[in-house]
């Protein structure tokens, strides 16, 4: 079955950068798109970034524009969100989704992502 696994959440000072990984095992990485939302405390799972599975098309959040930037490695079955400028309203834990159908495009949908991974902490204190 599909399994993914994030890993680099942690705890950094408002301003700082963190990397987010997701790896994927189960079926061909490489011919799905994947996303990535967050979830804060109280609050709904929301969008934060998608790309495609061609590697060619890529979605963000507005809140996030212009400081995530997400990327993947096929060769390596792992998706990556790079976070600069972290705010302290980024503050969530993050999970990585891949989309149910093969060849799909980018999604802000959740619900048209099949598989969840069980979420890394990132903490941004002020």
């Amino acid at each position: 079955q599909v399994q993914l696994v994030e890993s680099g959440g942690g705890l950094v000072q408002a301003g700082g950068s963190l990397r987010l990984s997701c790896a994927s095992s189960g079926r061909p990485f490489g011919r799905y798109a994947m996303g990535w939302f967050r979830q804060a405390p109280g609050k709904e799972r929301d969008f934060v970034a998608s790309m495609s599975w061609r590697v060619l098309n890529n979605a963000y959040a507005d809140s996030v524009k212009g400081r995530f930037t997400i990327t993947r490695d096929n060769a390596k079955n792992t998706v990556y969100l790079q976070m600069n400028s972290l705010k302290p309203e980024d503050t969530a834990v993050y999970y990585c989704a891949q989309r149910e159908a093969m060849y799909s495009g980018v999604s802000p949908d959740a619900a048209s992502y099949a598989y969840w991974g069980q979420g890394t902490q990132v903490t941004v204190s002020s």
